[in-house]
């Protein structure tokens, strides 16, 4: 048997005509006065809320005011916003209008978001005070204060046209290094059905809380645009809020389902949580739990947590699932209606079994549109039919994928290749071990051993105790040769570890890290 899972029941093509925002907020007029949105803090209950009623009203008097400027259908919108709800109000409100929003991280450098503004052309920039900016700016910038003004305008009509036209726009880093602007269709959120059972197993009555911040995409899908497409409520934690809050936030909140990176669980789980009775699950998503925070997660709440695997140019589509959990060391199975593979360097589906580079197939309706500005970079991507993720896996006998790490991850000792998730959850269940990253490290012109990075939870530990600790635990020609404590590990602008950025750390500074 091969390793190609093809779709059964392949989900149907978007409608046509279709906007997204205005199928995020399709619940809007049935359900009116229902929560659709809380912020909520742990010092107080009256955070900020909105209803379906209220959202709606604010996201079209925002596309009032967008066009107001002048603005075409098409032209594109810079967001540069921090951790508040005009995140959310300036994405869908330009996705309502017809105009391309372009999320971008609050911590970029005016050097970095100069660059990037220059890839994307923006015809308008919604800036928070206190953001870097593009210098010099290359379009007129309104401020947020004239955003809220936006939203008390007559609404503007949904902008409705072909589910493929481009809708917006993201930012990856990929396995370059260098910054692509991934340009997603309409059709996206359409996709993001097959999440909702094939991860989430989200209902109408559920209360969804994400830890992350409104500006980063984890929280803008998973955490507001998912729930509001079913009808759900969407909890998010204010700004500034610690791993302490959210515990009783989950309490107090009636939280259903809580979706956070690994991290955010790993730091709550630093205290006893409180009682949660009304918690079903929760959701893991950004870089690989690891095994010991979700044991320690399942023995404190008795919930489990699913886990989602995916990237930027097509969100996620392997997960677990309350209806078929993720088998032990697996990813998950593919979402019901894609169609994945694994494959080999001539682009065949390997042997079940056998690890090669996890691939999508082309007619996924939430796969990108394209790489902007980047043809040949777009191509790359593609072997035929499928896209291929730069991910290496192996898909079991019971459709289960195996996560074997960036292609460009594998490490190669004595012969064997060598994931580094694998040891890297085993250093992980040390006690003395809050984090860790592999990577392969030259000591010669013509040698390379394994190298651990990690943060210590207290103290760095000797190298004798961390190789005793891997030894007992993996083969020997998996364990480190190398251990490195460090305060931290580099990560993505979306939060994920790097291991690109530490080889080249590693590289430029004679073996150690910065």
């Amino acid at each position: 048997m091969i390793s190609e899972l093809t779709p059964t029941t392949p989900l149907a093509p978007a409608p046509s005509p279709f906007n997204m925002a205005g199928y995020v907020l399709q619940h809007a007029e049935r359900l009116g006065d229902k929560v659709a949105l809380k912020i909520v803090s742990a010092g107080s209950d009256d955070g900020s809320t909105w209803t379906y009623a209220q959202l709606e009203r604010a996201v079209l008097g925002v596309a009032t005011g967008l066009l107001d400027q002048g603005l075409q259908p098409g032209d594109r919108v810079l967001l540069r916003l921090g951790n508040t709800v005009d995140f959310p109000l300036g994405f869908l409100g330009a996705i309502a209008a017809g105009l391309v929003p372009i999320p971008s991280s609050s911590q970029l450098t005016k050097t970095e978001i100069t660059r990037m503004a220059a890839l994307v052309t923006p015809s308008l920039i919604i800036a928070d005070p206190g953001i870097a900016l593009p210098d010099p700016a290359p379009c007129p910038v309104i401020d947020t204060e004239t955003l809220h003004g936006f939203t008390d305008l007559p609404p503007a009509p949904y902008h409705q046209g072909s589910p493929e036209r481009p809708a917006y726009i993201i930012f990856t880093s990929g396995t370059s290094g260098q910054a692509r602007a991934v340009l997603h269709a309409h059709r996206a959120i359409w996709a993001r059905q097959m999440m909702w059972h094939g991860w989430y197993g989200i209902t109408t009555e559920d209360r969804v809380m994400h830890a992350g911040a409104f500006n980063w995409t984890y929280t803008l899908g998973t955490g507001l645009m998912d729930p509001w497409s079913v009808g759900a409520t969407a909890l998010i934690p204010a700004a500034g809020s610690t791993p302490d809050d959210l515990s009783a936030l989950l309490q107090r909140e009636s939280v259903s389902i809580f979706a956070a990176a690994p991290g955010v669980y790993r730091q709550m789980l630093k205290r006893d949580l409180p009682p949660l009775p009304n918690l079903r699950h929760g959701l893991s998503a950004g870089e690989k739990l690891p095994e010991m925070t979700r044991t320690r997660w399942v023995e404190q709440t008795n919930t489990p947590i699913h886990e989602a695997f995916g990237m930027s140019e097509c969100s996620t589509f392997i997960s677990g699932s309350p209806t078929r959990p993720a088998p032990d060391g697996a990813l998950g199975f593919g979402q019901a209606g894609r169609h994945l593979a694994v494959l080999d360097g001539d682009g065949i589906p390997v042997p079940l079994g056998s690890a090669g580079t996890l691939a999508i197939h082309r007619s996924d309706p939430g796969l990108m549109l394209e790489y902007l500005n980047a043809p040949e970079a777009t191509a790359a991507k593609f072997h035929g039919d499928w896209f291929l993720t730069g991910d290496s896996a192996s898909l079991s006998q019971t459709s289960a994928f195996i996560y074997e790490g960036r292609s460009d991850d594998i490490m190669n000792a004595g012969g064997y290749r060598v994931s580094p998730i694998e040891i890297e959850a085993v250093i992980a269940q040390h006690p003395g071990v809050s984090e860790a990253a592999c990577v392969e490290v030259s000591v010669k012109a013509d040698a390379s051993v394994i190298g651990c990075f990690y943060i210590p939870t207290d103290a760095p530990l000797s190298d004798d105790e961390l190789s005793r600790h891997a030894h007992a635990l993996l083969a020997h020609y998996k364990c480190p040769r190398l251990f490195r404590a460090v305060d931290a590990l580099p990560r993505s602008t979306n939060n994920k570890l790097s291991r690109a950025a530490l080889r080249l750390s590693v590289d430029d500074h004679n073996n150690e890290v910065t």
